[in-house]
């Protein structure tokens, strides 16, 4: 038997099989706990770059959009606003918990949307089905990000976007600042406010093996994608990409 690939988990190398039990790991841990960490990890500004994504969705009444890795239904909600009775959002995470923790959320506030699990890498949508595809802070956990954005591309129309909201690599003057934050200070929070240092320590090692901007552009070019362009928010902090089904 030949040896399995390894990949990342973080600053770890692990089997390739063995990635994604790992990371539902990490959001089975902190699910009951996700908004409030987001909301103390970012200073409140995740709504912010939430509501900047929205904003450059395009999205309009009656579209049917797919929002994956979409975790407590953030995006989900404010799309479903957009789309109206006539349209469609679906509402999908790999992981049980997070998505569970989402859609009772939305029902709790009385957005009712379609609630999906699956795996980006392999999505259960026909070709050509969505309008709009947005992933906010998922991209970087998928084992396979080439495949998953080709899944993406897959299910777009034609003229259809996809939106990539996630974190990148901040403004270099502020990088030796942002790395004893993200490697020092985020575990210590993890540990105080959701009692589990070490899920948060893999999500800040997570963000530094992600892929910069240009490389990520590159990636959604490659994918199929064309008229791809970046937006950096909070100092790069955080980029969002846009990239279109023509």
């Amino acid at each position: 038997m030949s040896e399995q690939r390894r990949v990342d988990f973080g600053f770890q190398s692990v089997a390739e099989g063995e990635k994604a039990k790992r990371v539902a790991g990490v959001f089975d841990s902190v699910a009951s706990r996700y908004d409030l960490m987001n909301d103390v990890m970012s200073g409140g500004l995740h709504r912010v770059w939430k509501h900047f994504t929205i904003a450059r969705s395009g999205v309009r009444t009656g579209q049917k959009v797919l929002d994956i890795a979409g975790g407590t239904g953030d995006l989900a909600r404010a799309f479903a606003e957009r789309v109206g009775a006539s349209g469609t959002v679906l509402l999908t995470d790999i992981n049980a918990a997070m998505l569970a923790r989402g859609r009772d959320r939305l029902l709790d506030e009385g957005c009712v949307v379609e609630a999906v699990q699956c795996d980006a890498e392999r999505l259960p949508f026909p070709d050509r089905t969505f309008d709009c595809v947005s992933v906010a802070f998922g991209l970087r956990n998928m084992t396979h990000k080439d495949v998953a954005l080709r899944e993406m591309f897959r299910v777009l129309r034609p003229g259809g976007r996809l939106l990539v909201l996630e974190f990148s690599h901040v403004w270099e003057p502020l990088a030796p600042l942002y790395r004893l934050y993200t490697m020092q200070w985020l575990p210590v929070v993890g540990k105080l406010v959701a009692g589990d240092g070490a899920s948060y320590r893999y999500l800040a090692e997570s963000i530094a093996r992600h892929p910069d901007q240009e490389t990520l552009k590159g990636m959604l070019e490659t994918a199929g994608f064309e008229r791809v362009e970046y937006f950096n928010l909070s100092a790069g902090v955080v980029a969002l990409h846009r990239g279109f089904r023509l």
